[in-house]
């Protein structure tokens, strides 16, 4: 028994840029389509006719500080 569990040291593993790419693409796609959806979608910008989005997002429009009336 020469070697001990003080002996064996585990080096850190890089992560591949290839692997995180697709990652960060698709998170910063979500962030996007939340302030979007969040703070923008209203009135004259609204990409989608009635008031269906604006309401179902409206208690996260008032938590965040956006005005919306």
């Amino acid at each position: 028994m020469e070697r001990t569990v003080n002996d064996i040291h585990a080096g850190q593993a890089p992560i591949p840029f290839n692997s995180v790419l697709p990652w960060a693409a698709f998170i910063t796609l979500m962030v996007l389509l939340a302030v979007y959806f969040i703070g923008a979608e209203q009135g004259a910008t609204a990409v989608f006719s009635g008031n269906q989005i604006h309401e179902y997002f409206h208690d996260a429009r008032h938590l965040l500080g956006f005005p919306c009336h």
